[in-house]
């Protein structure tokens, strides 16, 4: 099965579950993060979460380089991905395909 159909198929369900939380969620996510990182248990997990982040956009831009694209080109997938970690490399992937494509 390609690359793309499989991160597709994980941001869609991905997306609308984010969309579904935040629709219904007491809380703006600005204080969703602030109160996870108020506590050293739940901010390990978002350290470890952004660090990965920022091991997709390092992976991205080089995709991208490889590929010839501009580093503006990526703007938008390293916004996504600084709001909503996986939605930016899945939204690469669905648009880029991956090495094998």
């Amino acid at each position: 099965m390609s690359s793309r159909f499989i991160a597709l198929a994980g941001l869609l369900g991905f997306s609308f579950y984010t969309l579904a939380t935040m629709l219904t969620a007491e809380q703006s996510l600005w204080a969703f993060g602030r109160e996870l990182m108020s506590r050293p248990d739940t901010a390990q997990v978002v350290i470890d979460l952004y660090l990965m982040a920022v091991l997709a956009c390092v992976w991205m831009y080089q995709d991208a380089r490889r590929r010839g694209r501009s580093v503006v080109s990526l703007l938008p997938y390293f916004v996504l991905t600084a709001v909503f970690v996986s939605v930016g490399p899945l939204l690469y992937l669905v648009v880029y395909g991956g090495r094998d494509e």
